[in-house]
């Protein structure tokens, strides 16, 4: 469309001019005495045209004579320009290659060719990123060759190159990249303190949350590890499997950590809802509490939920889980309540098969003197316990029933299971 627009164009004015120039009768007469000059007006028109195109070719030729050096300047320039971005995309090939060495040549070169232009009064746009990534792609191949020295040095010239206004992002990166190293170094502490000088934006982004994480676990601060696993949860940096494994054995690392029921009743307020709810974290603590000497009623209100979702949904825990859930009410039993024997009692009655259950409603009939209850819930559990821990003890059980019925026979019988199992 736009060409048939310039045809038309180019018609009209092939018209316009035919029209003028055909019926032209005007002359111009120029008298330059004693001569008389005439001219006709198409004629004068086509000498001023052509004097315009002449003279405007011969100022663009003498302006293009004296811009060769500047031309040659720009060349010069150009040419130092283009070998600084080249040795800088050598480095990083060569870092991602393995080649260390020659990766911190190419980074070296980057920098001389960029003083060089520097040197020119060449203010490039874009200066202080190239300086700054020279120097973090040689501290790099530093550290993997383990040149501690070099690798300091050229980060502090990183750092030093950039500011909060100008390069920003080469100075958060090469932050980062510093609290990587102390991590690879073993020195958390150190990883830490790089970390808490990010901005606050930047320190809550995944990278920065992934090496605080990594640092407070090689610095022993679980607390910490933990909020910041629930961050990376929440930004949905693992997976919901990966995380809620993650935070589970963090969780169980800080209950096991406690050295006191104080301490442990502080861990578990530091808990959110969805943690507590974790079978094996609540049976976890309150074992923990119960073997720290503490009250068992607050132990079994941690078990509470756990017993609830097991009587409701049997297949809900594993057979470890249940084991472990047994054992922990069975350690408490001495200050069992009437709510918790009705509990385990109609759980027995509802699942009258599950040995486990028929194993803890036996040694709280056992704790209520009910000897006769007890004996044949034992006997039936016994048969079909799995673990070997309370298969032992509900022989053991029996065997104490036994001597005080004065069966020594029976009594000797179930001390040789129990020895056996």
């Amino acid at each position: 469309m736009r060409a048939a627009l310039w045809f038309l164009a180019l018609f009209g004015v092939a018209v316009a001019i035919a029209l003028f120039a055909g019926n032209n009768q005007g002359t111009i007469t120029v008298f330059w005495p004693p001569w008389r000059v005439d001219l006709s007006l198409n004629l004068v028109l086509l000498l001023l045209a052509g004097a315009f195109v002449v003279l405007y070719a011969a100022l663009r030729a003498l302006s293009a004579l004296f811009d060769l050096p500047r031309q040659a300047w720009r060349w010069r320039v150009q040419q130092k320009e283009r070998a600084m971005h080249a040795a800088l995309l050598d480095a990083l090939s060569n870092l991602l290659a393995g080649r260390f060495i020659r990766s911190r040549k190419s980074a070296e070169a980057a920098l001389v060719q960029e003083k060089s232009l520097h040197a020119t009064g060449e203010m490039l746009a874009n200066a202080v990123q190239v300086r700054a990534l020279a120097h973090l792609l040689a501290a790099e191949s530093a550290q993997s060759l383990q040149d501690r020295a070099g690798r300091d040095e050229h980060l502090k010239l990183a750092l030093e190159h950039t500011s909060q206004r100008e390069g920003q992002e080469a100075r958060e990166g090469a932050q980062l990249r510093a609290a990587r190293w102390a991590l690879d170094d073993r020195e958390p502490q150190t990883a830490l303190k790089w970390l808490e000088e990010l901005p606050q934006g930047a320190a809550r982004r995944t990278l920065a949350l992934r090496i605080r994480l990594k640092a407070a676990r090689q610095a022993r601060q679980t607390l910490e590890a933990l909020e910041t696993a629930r961050l990376l949860a929440k930004h949905r940096a693992f997976s919901a499997g990966a995380a809620q494994s993650l935070v589970r054995g963090l969780a169980t690392e800080l209950i096991n950590g406690a050295h006191d029921t104080a301490q442990l009743l502080r861990t578990w307020s530091t808990l959110d809802g969805a943690e507590r709810a974790m079978p094996e974290l609540a049976i976890q603590a309150a074992q923990r509490l119960i073997t720290l000497g503490g009250d068992a009623a607050v132990a079994r209100a941690w078990l509470l939920p756990v017993w609830e979702r097991m009587v409701e949904q049997p297949d809900a825990l594993g057979d470890h889980l249940r084991v472990k859930l047994v054992r922990a009410l069975e350690a408490g039993r001495d200050s069992v309540d009437a709510a918790w024997l009705a509990r385990i009692e109609s759980a027995q009655l509802k699942n009258p098969r599950d040995a486990n259950l028929q194993y803890l409603a036996g040694m709280a009939c056992m704790k209520r003197q009910l000897w006769g209850k007890a004996q044949q819930l034992l006997t039936h559990a016994a048969l079909g316990l799995q673990d070997a821990g309370l298969h032992r003890s509900a022989w053991r059980a029996l065997a104490e029933l036994a001597e005080q019925r004065g069966d020594m026979a029976v009594a000797a019988e179930a001390w040789k299971r129990a020895a056996q199992a």
